[in-house]
Parts: C-alpha cells; sequence; structure tokens
C-alpha cells in the first residue's frame, strides 16, 4: 500500500508543477517524458524502477516496452512502435525514441498525465508524419494531368484532409491556400475547366 501512497502524491505533485512546463500544441499542453520521469523521480527515488525492454527491431520497425515497478511492485506497462522512415531523427535513432515513448505510455498509465496519454514527443511526431503526407499529397497534385486525374486525386485524399481539418484547423488553412495556387495553375494550363 506504501507504493500506491508514493505513486498518488507523485502524480499529486506532477500535477501541481505543470505550469509552464507542458508544450502546447494546438491549444492542448503535453508534458515531456523528461520532467514526467523527473517528477517522479524527484518524488519516488530509488523506490522507482522503469524497465524497458525490446520487443522487435529490424531495419524497419522497433518495438519497445516499459514498465514501471515502485518499491518492487508492477504498476504500468506502455508500448511504443517506431518506424525508422518515419522521420530523419529515427534514421539514426528509432531505437531512443521509441524507448522514450514506452516510458512515456507506461507514465500516463501511472497518471502521470497533462491532456493525454500521448506526450509531447509523441504528438510533435504524428503532427510531422501528418505534414509529410500533405506535402505528399500537394506535390501529387502537382503533377495532375487531366480532369480524371484531378478527381481521382481528390478521393484518394478525402480522408486525409478531414483528418487534417478536424484535427489541426491551422495548418489545414494553410493547406487550403497551396491547395489553391495549384488548383489555379490547373485551370490556367487547361487540366481543369
Amino acid at each position: 500500500m506504501a507504493n500506491i501512497d508514493k505513486l498518488v502524491h507523485a502524480v499529486s505533485d506532477f500535477k501541481g508543477s505543470l505550469n509552464g512546463q507542458t508544450i502546447s500544441i494546438h491549444g492542448k499542453d503535453y508534458a515531456t517524458v523528461a520532467l514526467r520521469v523527473g517528477i517522479l523521480r524527484r518524488n519516488l527515488g530509488s523506490a522507482l524502477d522503469i524497465i524497458s525492454k525490446i520487443i522487435s527491431i529490424d531495419k524497419e520497425t522497433v518495438v519497445m516496452q516499459a514498465d514501471i515497478y515502485i518499491d518492487g511492485i508492477h504498476i504500468a506497462t506502455g508500448h511504443a512502435e517506431e518506424k525508422r522512415n518515419a522521420s530523419k531523427i529515427n534514421q539514426t535513432s528509432a531505437l531512443e525514441n521509441c524507448e522514450t515513448s514506452a516510458i512515456g505510455r507506461s507514465l500516463a498509465f501511472c497518471g502521470m498525465i497533462s491532456d493525454g496519454i500521448a506526450s509531447a514527443e509523441e504528438v510533435s511526431a504524428a503532427i510531422e508524419q501528418q505534414d509529410k503526407k500533405v506535402q505528399k499529397a500537394l506535390s501529387d497534385l502537382n503533377t495532375v494531368k487531366s480532369s480524371a486525374a484531378y478527381q481521382k486525386w481528390l478521393t484518394d485524399h478525402t480522408a486525409l484532409l478531414g483528418d487534417l481539418k478536424s484535427k489541426n484547423p491551422p495548418a489545414y488553412e494553410a493547406f487550403k491556400g497551396r491547395f489553391t495556387l495549384i488548383k489555379k495553375t490547373l485551370t490556367d494550363k487547361g487540366v481543369l475547366q
């Protein structure tokens, strides 16, 4: 029971320590894994044990698990997966990013959360991936050579754009500006009527 009391105290300290310590992403505040580990370690000292292990690793993907123990009692588990081609950082550090994400998720399951289970690092990575998809979609639109190809492009990207509009309105507005310019160019070239 003492380990649960320690955790409750640590979570309370964490919630009281967030002022100015979080990263705002699209209006939500996220705590970094480093901040969460630091506060938990400050409260629990050597009673805290974080054990991470590789579940699988190959040239494309890393999957890790992180377990949180307090006084030797298992408290939470978190898993994460990283694709090596997901970002420039992952090309050299997918293992490290995956470990951080797994630890962040296990800490969130302990109650060390500010605005959701995802950490600031995970949210930033997801936004970067979404941005890459949007940039590729715009690049593909630039290569459209016919009205039928344009209609196919619209069909192929409806889900992506709907997701962007609902989850990231500022990015959607930026997309609309670029989309309008490309569409005007296609109209000027006679591709669209």
